[in-house]
């Protein structure tokens, strides 16, 4: 069966002029929406692909993504920085929201076990899932049991982490996104690159092409303006949402004392599938957990700001178990783990379980900037994917692709100064980094890169070698020429030239300009003659 990111039919492919669909009729094999997509399908949604050095040397060729990035990204700072800056007390904020959440990481089990109570009491059902595998064979029986072969869904990253979409569509059931972002990407059967604004690597003009030519209907003479994408999309997923009889989403927050689940969002489409369908399948990450109702004062603040850059979101539902006669009658909450024990396990690594999925790291990151979210091999992108993803996943040291992913940060902490829960992404980044080196010293296992520090122990513990080897710059130098950097090296220099230029060796070495400047008694260098040689000394001479 061919699977269209978790539509499991095989679409027709439709002619299109500038007035929209002229209808052919003919079923061919999907073409990418885009001439030229080359688009990931990973087996595994947390690892995916070639090491982040690899994906990121070929997304900086890509000068379109370039540019819809950096169009896109600081858009997002600049509203954000706005409505934070009316807040006086937002560093207070962000000290309330990271207090909150480093104390549910403390009571973790307890408090889970007291929201599944509270969500049981109030006519809900709670799965516990381990591994992707357990929560999507458990949703795949829900939505089986109903009888129904679609799903509308809201925008869930936990539901993207799991690969639910493909997992449904090998069960016949087709999944249909409903947030305009994430339906672009499955239109395109594409994947995401960016947490909270999925297809942020497409522009308008792009999204138009993906509509006319997946999308089942488009209205006549449809252009690329951003309202009249948005009407042909509302339109699309009206049907959808009124003859859908089951809905899945994720969860924003979870309140452990009354069993109320909550969901932020700005398009109204997941007020329509938290509400119309019969069946309701919520798959949430167990870190989403607040303690108490009262505490969702906090992040209903921290959240909106730090993410689309508005006071409050246009839509926030919430829903505790089942009302009779009141939005849907069935309600089934997954609690999925999927490594996040792991990671809790570890001291300082479990700070990445704060995460609210803002998404503020993302737009500040020059990384990220300029490779887009597909380069780091998994659904969490940007600094907050290279703390988390390789938690999730469990990394075996440098074999492993997402072992890359904490080195992929200059380290510049503007992911932390934005992060509205205070997660020192820095130093996790420098704590994997670490842990990886160690993983690769327990196995025994010989790295491109110790080789190198072991050569440089080597030469540099000795002054004549040292001395020999820096009379080899010279080459260097010649091979730099007029612009002064080299761009490429043999091995093992690749390693280093492959990711970063190297600057040309400076025309005299620091021992050549001592031996030059410095007289053989030892006396400091004086102020320098007109032939460059010295005069005097430092004595303090009055004369």
């Amino acid at each position: 069966m061919s699977t269209f990111l978790g539509l499991p039919t095989l679409r027709s492919r439709r002619s299109h002029g500038a007035g929209g669909d002229t209808g052919t009729g003919a079923t061919e094999p999907l073409a990418p929406a885009i001439a030229g997509d080359e688009v990931p399908h990973p087996d595994e949604p947390l690892r995916w692909g070639d090491t982040f050095p690899e994906a990121a040397r070929k997304a900086l060729g890509n000068t379109q993504l370039r540019r819809n990035l950096a169009h896109a990204t600081s858009t997002i700072r600049a509203k954000r920085a706005a409505v934070v800056g009316e807040v006086p007390d937002w560093e207070a904020l962000r000290t309330a929201g990271s207090d909150i959440k480093v104390d549910v990481m403390a009571r973790l089990p307890e408090l889970l076990e007291e929201l599944e109570r509270n969500v049981t009491a109030r006519g809900g059902t709670v799965h516990w899932a381990r591994d992707a595998a357990e929560a999507n064979r458990i949703v795949a029986d829900l939505v089986k049991a109903t009888g129904e072969t679609e799903v509308v869904k809201v925008k869930s990253m936990a539901t993207q982490e799991i690969g639910l979409n493909e997992a449904l569509a090998e069960e016949g059931i087709a999944a249909f996104e409903t947030d305009l972002a994430e339906l672009i990407v499955q239109l395109a059967d594409d994947m995401p690159s960016h947490i909270l604004v999925p297809a942020i690597h497409r522009n308008r003009s792009e999204i138009r092409e993906i509509f006319l030519n997946r999308m089942e209907s488009t209205p006549d003479g449809m252009t690329d303006a951003p309202r009249e994408l948005a009407m042909a999309a509302r339109a699309h997923l009206r049907r959808k949402f009124l003859s859908a009889k089951v809905a899945i989403s994720g969860a924003n927050f979870a309140v452990a004392d009354t069993g109320t689940l909550a969901v932020v969002e700005s398009e109204g489409n997941g007020r329509m599938c938290l509400t119309l369908p019969e069946t309701l399948i919520t798959v949430m990450g167990i870190e989403k957990l607040v303690p108490t109702f009262t505490d969702l004062e906090v992040f209903m603040q921290l959240l909106p700001r730090s993410s689309t850059g508005e006071r409050m979101n246009p839509y926030t539902s919430l829903w505790t178990g089942v009302t009779p006669g009141d939005g849907p009658q069935d309600f089934h909450l997954v609690l999925l783990d999927n490594g996040r024990t792991r990671a809790l396990s570890d001291d300082v690594g479990r700070a990445a379980l704060k995460c609210i999925r803002c998404s503020a790291c993302l737009n500040v990151c020059p990384v990220y900037e300029r490779v887009g979210g597909h380069a780091y091999g998994s659904v969490y992108p940007g600094p907050i994917g290279a703390i988390l993803t390789p938690q999730l996943t469990g990394t075996t040291g440098h074999s492993d692709p997402n072992s890359t992913l904490p080195f992929a940060s200059t380290l510049c902490g503007a992911c932390y100064e934005v992060c509205p829960v205070k997660i020192d992404i820095p130093s996790l980044l420098v704590h994997l980094r670490a842990r990886t080196v160690e993983e690769d010293k327990a196995r025994h296992r010989p790295t491109a890169w110790g080789a190198a520090m072991k050569a440089a122990s080597y030469v540099m513990s000795d002054a004549d070698r040292f001395a020999t080897a820096e009379k080899g710059t010279a080459v260097l130098r010649v091979m730099a020429g007029k612009k002064g950097r080299i761009s490429s090296l043999p091995y093992p220099g690749s390693l280093w030239t492959g990711a970063r230029d190297l600057p040309a060796p400076p025309k005299e070495t620091f021992r050549q300009w001592w031996a030059r400047t410095h007289p053989e008694d030892g006396s400091e260098p004086g102020p320098a003659g007109p032939a460059g040689r010295t005069s005097g000394t430092t004595g303090g001479d009055d004369a």
